[in-house]
C-alpha cells in the first residue's frame, strides 16, 4: 500500500509492503499514479517526497503478483507505470526520493524519475531486471538520458549493484548521508528550502531545463531569451530587483 501525507507545502508518498521489500503490484502502481495527480493538482504542495516504509525503498516489481496476462490487460498496466513516468516528468512542483535500503529494478527507475535524490551512503541501486533475463525497459531510457552511453548500456544489460556513492560522484544522488539516522533530517532541510522557492519561478525553471537537454545549444539559448523577455515584460524581473535591494545589507 502507499501511504499519502500532507503537511503543509510537501505531500509525502511512502511505500509500504514488507513482504516483498515495497514492491509494486497492479494496486500500488494505480494508487501511486493517482497520488501524483493529485499532488500536481494541490495548490498548497511545493515538493513531492517519495520514499519506502521498513527501511527499503522499492525492490522493483512484484513478480509473485498473479495478474492478467491478456494483451489488453497487459497492455493496460504497462502504460500505468509508464505514465507515472510521465507524471513526474511533468509534475509542475518539485520530486525528491529519500532512499535507503534497495532501490532496484523499478524502485530504481522511481528514484531515477524524480527531480532530486538523497540517499544512505548504503543504500544500493541497479537495473536488476536483466537478472530475470529481461531488459530494463523503462528504466533503459531513463538512464539514457542521466549518465554517459556506454555506462547507461553496461548498467541496463549486466545488471549489476551499483553503489549510493558511485551514484553520487556521477551526479544521479544531490546528498549522500553517511548516518542512516540523519537521512530524515537531511532531507527535511534539503526539502525545507525547496518549498521557499517561487512556485512559479520553479515550473519555468523545470520547464525550460527539460527542453534544454533535448534541443541545440543555439535554440536552447534563444528559448531562454525569450523566457527572460516574458519576465522583464512581465513586472516579474523589476519586483526581483526591489526585493534584493530591500534584503541587501547596507555598507
Amino acid at each position: 500500500m502507499i501511504h499519502i501525507e500532507a503537511d503543509g507545502p510537501v505531500v509525502s508518498l511512502t511505500l509500504d509492503a514488507p513482504e516483498v521489500k515495497n514492491a509494486f503490484n497492479a494496486r500500488m502502481i494505480t494508487d501511486l499514479g493517482s497520488a501524483i495527480s493529485d499532488a500536481a493538482l494541490n495548490e498548497s504542495c511545493c515538493c513531492l517526497i517519495i520514499t519506502g516504509a521498513n527501511g527499503t525503498f522499492c525492490a522493483g516489481r512484484d513478480l509473485s503478483e498473479e495478474v492478467d496476462s491478456s494483451l489488453e490487460a497487459i497492455l493496460k498496466r504497462e502504460s500505468k507505470w509508464e505514465q507515472i513516468f510521465q507524471q513526474l516528468r511533468q509534475f509542475p512542483k518539485l520530486s525528491v526520493a529519500v532512499v535507503e535500503g534497495y532501490a532496484v529494478a523499478g524502485g530504481f527507475t522511481l528514484a531515477m524519475g524524480c527531480d532530486f535524490v538523497i540517499s544512505d551512503s548504503n543504500a544500493v541501486f541497479g537495473a536488476f531486471e536483466m537478472r530475470n533475463g529481461f531488459p530494463a525497459a523503462v528504466n533503459t531510457p531513463l538512464l539514457a538520458k542521466l549518465v554517459a552511453p556506454r555506462i547507461a548500456l553496461e548498467w541496463a544489460l549486466l545488471g549489476e549493484a551499483i553503489s549510493a556513492r558511485r551514484l553520487y560522484e556521477m551526479g544521479l544522488i544531490n546528498r549522500l548521508v553517511e548516518d542512516p539516522e540523519e537521512l530524515s533530517e537531511v532531507a527535511d532541510t534539503f526539502v525545507s528550502h525547496l518549498t521557499t522557492l517561487n512556485p512559479t519561478a520553479v515550473r519555468a525553471a523545470k520547464e525550460i531545463h527539460h527542453a534544454a537537454r533535448n534541443m541545440p545549444l543555439a535554440d536552447a539559448l534563444v528559448m531562454g531569451a525569450q523566457q527572460n523577455s516574458l519576465i522583464s515584460a512581465s513586472g516579474w524581473l523589476t519586483e526581483g530587483m526591489k526585493k534584493y535591494s530591500g534584503n541587501r545589507p547596507e555598507k
